[in-house]
């Protein structure tokens, strides 16, 4: 009896003992399977996020203040507007011309910040482009004038030949289109803009701010000499682009192309 009872006991020892071992392998088989399952879930949750974040660059905004720019680039101006050669030495090649552009809806829009039920204004305009002569730190002038129903604009842009720090220069100044662009020309309304391009910088703005209802007028008097130095470049190259002459034309054959009647061939 006393043997048989030790080799019972001894069974039943065994049996608890897988007993014991089967439930350690399932409880660790568990604890894997939900471990598992729980990495599975991170990477599904954070890789596509992480993905997302990297697909998509920070914004970066950079406010220019336009009414008075820093010691540092009204000397920047400067420095550009005297690199501008007084008296041009062209070379032979020029372009002169013109057309009708109506302006997008996304483009008033752009403009104006209302969208418009239909298209914006329709604007005449005249180009005018003269290559330097090589030996001139800029590549060519740009001369550009529009005129739609509301305002006259005029742009002339300097782009730098070798361009480094600074890209170019453009002179430009809006006005009511409350005379025609003859009478415009020969008044020889000055600048209100002067805008230098750089190279993986933000731009260098000086602009003439008068004030308003929502903005208090502003003393620009220190930037006096920079707006004169511009009305002179922009004055000796209207005379040197024959822009009094040249855009009162140009735009009258516009107007006289706009009123022709379309004419079908006889076949």
């Amino acid at each position: 009896m006393t043997r048989n009872s030790s080799v019972v006991g001894k069974a039943a020892s065994l049996l608890v003992c897988g007993a014991d071992s089967r439930l350690l392998r399932a409880d660790s088989w568990l604890r894997l399977s939900l471990c598992l399952c729980a990495s599975v879930a991170i990477l599904i949750f954070f890789v596509p996020r992480a993905a997302a974040q990297e697909k998509t660059p920070p914004v970066r905004l950079n406010v220019l203040n336009v009414c008075q720019p820093s010691p540092a680039e009204q000397k920047e101006i400067a420095a550009a507007l005297a690199r501008i050669p007084a008296q041009p030495r062209w070379g032979t090649d020029f372009e002169v011309a013109r057309g009708r552009t109506t302006l997008s809806q996304d483009a008033a829009a752009a403009l104006t910040g209302k969208r418009a039920a239909a298209a914006g204004p329709v604007s005449d305009w005249v180009r005018i482009r003269r290559e330097f002569s090589a030996a001139s730190p800029f590549l060519n002038a740009l001369y550009s004038f529009s005129v739609d129903k509301q305002n006259m604009a005029e742009t002339l842009v300097f782009p730098v030949r070798e361009p480094k720090d600074l890209l170019q220069v453009s002179l430009s100044e809006t006005v009511s289109a409350v005379t025609s662009p003859a009478a415009a020309l020969a008044a020889g309304t000055p600048p209100d803009r002067i805008r230098l391009e750089r190279f993986g910088k933000p731009s260098v703005v000086l602009a003439r701010c008068a004030g308003g209802p929502d903005a208090p007028k502003v003393d620009q008097s220190a930037y006096e000499p920079l707006f004169r130095q511009a009305a002179t470049i922009l004055a000796a190259y209207r005379g040197a682009l024959a822009a009094r002459r040249t855009v009162p034309q140009e735009l009258a054959r516009v107007r006289q192309i706009a009123a022709a009647p379309a004419t079908v061939p006889k076949k």
